[in-house]
């Protein structure tokens, strides 16, 4: 059935703000009263008058029995002026009051002459999204979608009382649900402010005005039910559960050619390892080149190395901050400062305490993670609730063109593309878990090769990557749940972690005994993340901020490549003879020439920063993580390659996987959809719609295919030596 309403408009020639013209409009369900001239104020009590005015009355409701009623409606003129005044009065039947799904509708709209329609909701339609474009970038308005009541709220100073709202410039979207209607039908309205500067407009010059925009709105209505929900979550969870079926899969079929050529040796090292379902499911049991001309490996002797104990043993004591070594030759200062460093130089510290070292990581990082994401989850749910119980849309940033509510959740799409962080951060645990367990073994078996060859194993920083890369996921949910300024460094923080992480764990893998302590790893992050935080509070405007950040990242590369080059034994008022002449031989070298490179892309940032101050500091500090991270892992490949190692096809697979996932993830990650540093009308000129399954974005996109690449990315620092495992220690050159 058809709804009727009504609309007045009202002139009149008369601008004496002292004597205006008062109209009173009477009707079954409410009075509506205004005067002309109408004064709106705006910032610093500037004043705006309108000469024409007009307004829609609240509609009556068809009756299901009786259908349309007749309706009386008193309009009273009346003015205290001395004198007359003339003005226009003119009541017209609104022939395109109901909104229709899919079907564009334009009208416009006045600060004096807002606008508001009716949608009801369609048959099996779950939800409903409300789009409005506008052909120019201001005025500044407000869509508001609010119940079926009266009197309905359609002026500037109480648009915000009722239903949801949001200001736009050029486009808004409003996704409703049916549930929160119990009517199954709504309001839709349009109003005008009188200035721009809410939105992000400049302020008017002048302090009165007869100012009076118009806007050309198009009303769409895109519509989805509960089955979209499904395929989205179905699609999420198999994407990624195909990541645990391509591991089975491997794993299978490396084990079969194992067992096809070591079936002697595989039931034996099955029998005492006791660990079959473990290696039989995730890979294989031997290193890759374990079939060297000897046949197998070999158990040592307890000549060939100390015994191996558990990585807890209480027995072992702490590391201190000098080494014990009664002979000269073991002296820290003397090996360290060889022309030529092999792995055995830099693994002489007892195993166990080295890897309760680097244990500590991973339980720091779980207590990290426990006290950091509690309180941002608090916050993140107080922040819904405030955008829920206010309807204040502006609240947060959106991609409001593809936003999904589930229950509470305003967008339930953003928070659903982080599932693949966790999901494949524990698989990288269990892959971890599984090398780990195997190692023990081997050293329980007091095996040669695993005392004597290949990289030393420990897997504490693995463990970490694995949980911040799981937290990541997390993190970046609950920042998607309200996106905004004050909770930017929810999405980045571990971000910093798993760059400064894998660094470490690459710098590790040929510097066991040398590497950062997990305190000083953690707090240096504490300071970034810190920095982070200024940056976006200070940085826009402040010229100083970026003179000190500068410095201090000058400085930092400075003080980091001086620790780096004299292998952690160079101290401030203590430059011994042999540093000097280490100096000299080694100028050449080829770690010199990769922290020589770092130092000039680092003060290419630091210039770049001062001179431009780019406005996204948390993405800039990140650029700076990444690019040294890649730059690293660069060098470290190409000096792989050149002391004649090999890749090995699996770690060979995971970077051209990482270098081509990593491309296609920043390609979305660049498709900007909002943006907190501009005010909630300017980022949503940004918002676009949905390009999957029509549930995700560009950004749920990224999410994605950064779970993916990160993914491969740890594979490669986990497998990218493996080769190795057959070549003694005193083989294998430090670099």
């Amino acid at each position: 059935m058809k709804v009727n309403a009504v609309r007045v408009y009202v002139n009149s020639s008369s601008e004496n703000l002292q004597y205006p013209v008062l109209f009173v409009v009477r009707q079954q369900k409410g009075v509506l009263s205004w005067q002309v001239p109408l004064i709106f104020r705006g910032l610093y009590q500037r004043t705006y008058n309108y000469q024409e005015v007009s307004r829609t009355l609240c509609p009556s409701e068809p009756a299901p029995d009786t259908g349309p009623s007749d309706q009386i409606i008193f309009v009273d003129v009346a003015s205290m002026a001395p004198f007359n005044i003339a003005y226009e009065l003119l009541v017209t039947r609104l022939e395109s009051f109901q909104l229709k799904t899919n079907k564009p509708f334009n009208f416009t709209a006045s600060p004096s002459q807002p606008q508001y329609f009716l949608y009801k909701f369609p048959q099996d339609v779950d939800s409903v999204i409300i789009k409005v474009v506008s052909d120019a970038v201001y005025p500044c308005s407000v869509v508001s979608v609010q119940d079926i009541v009266c009197p309905v709220y359609d002026l500037d100073h109480n648009v915000e009382f009722n239903g949801v709202y949001q200001s736009m410039t050029k486009q808004a979207a409003i996704t409703v649900q049916r549930k929160d209607f119990p009517g199954e039908q709504f309001f839709v309205v349009f109003v005008i402010k009188p200035e721009d500067y809410a939105c992000g407009g400049s302020v008017p010059s002048s302090i009165h005005g007869k100012l009076c925009w118009e806007t050309d709105f198009v009303g769409l209505s895109g519509l989805w039910s509960k089955s979209v929900y499904i395929q989205a979550m179905l699609f999420s969870f198999l994407s990624f559960l195909s990541f645990y079926m391509g591991s089975v899969v491997v794993a299978i079929n490396k084990n079969s050619l194992l067992v096809s050529l070591y079936p002697q040796r595989f039931l034996t090292l099955q029998s005492r390892f006791s660990l079959y379902p473990v290696c039989f499911l995730f890979s294989s049991c031997f290193a890759p080149d374990e079939s060297s001309s000897s046949g197998g490996r070999q158990l040592s002797s307890p000549e060939h190395g100390p015994p191996a104990g558990s990585d807890t043993d209480s027995s072992v004591e702490e590391e201190s901050d000098f080494d014990t070594m009664p002979e000269i030759e073991s002296d820290k200062n003397v090996i360290r400062t060889k022309v030529f460093l092999y792995l055995s130089d830099l693994s002489r510290k007892d195993r166990r305490i080295v890897s309760k070292k680097y244990k500590i990581y991973f339980w720091n990082i779980i207590t990290i993670a426990v006290f950091y994401a509690l309180p941002v989850i608090q916050l993140v749910i107080t922040y819904q609730t405030v955008v829920n119980v206010t309807g204040n849309q502006d609240i947060c940033y959106y991609n409001f063109l593809c936003a999904h509510p589930l229950g509470v959740l305003s967008a339930f799409n953003n928070i659903l593309s982080n599932v693949g962080h966790m999901l494949l951060g524990f698989l990288f645990l269990l892959i971890v878990l599984r090398r780990d367990i195997l190692h023990r073994r081997a050293m329980e078996m007091k095996d040669v090769y695993t005392l004597d060859y290949g990289i030393p194993k420990h897997f504490g920083l693995f463990y970490a990557m694995g949980i911040a890369l799981m937290m990541e996921g997390v993190l970046s949910a609950c920042y998607h749940v309200c996106p905004n300024y004050s909770n930017f460094q929810f999405d980045t923080s571990f971000m910093y972690m798993i760059a400064g992480l894998c660094m470490l764990k690459l710098y590790q893998t040929r510097h066991p005994d040398i590497n950062a302590s997990a305190y000083s790893a953690y707090a240096s992050f504490a300071v970034v993340i810190c920095l982070a935080v200024l940056g976006v509070v200070f940085g826009k405007n402040d010229m100083w901020f970026w003179v000190i950040f500068s410095l201090i990242h000058v400085l930092a590369s400075l003080a980091l490549s001086t620790q780096i080059y004299y292998m952690g034994r160079f101290k401030m008022g203590k430059v011994h003879l042999c540093f000097l002449l280490f100096s000299l031989v080694s100028f050449l070298q080829d770690r010199m020439v990769l922290l020589i490179v770092g130092n000039l892309v680092n003060w290419s940032f630091a210039i770049f920063g001062l001179v431009y101050r780019p406005r996204d500091f948390a993405s800039y500090i990140l650029g700076i993580f990444i690019c040294n991270l890649l730059l690293y892992l660069a060098f470290y490949i190409i000096m792989k390659i050149r002391s004649s190692e090999k890749l090995l096809p699996i770690p060979l697979f995971c970077i051209v996987a990482t270098a081509v996932v990593w491309a296609a993830a920043l390609y979305f990650f660049f498709q900007t959809l909002s943006s907190w540093e501009e005010t909630p009308a300017e980022s949503r000129e940004k918002n676009r719609s949905c390009i999957l399954l029509g549930f995700f974005d560009d950004h749920d996109v990224w999410h994605f295919l950064s779970a993916a690449a990160l993914f491969f990315s740890f594979l490669v620092l986990l497998t990218l030596d493996d080769d190795l495992d057959t070549v003694r220690r005193d083989k294998i050159p430090v670099f």
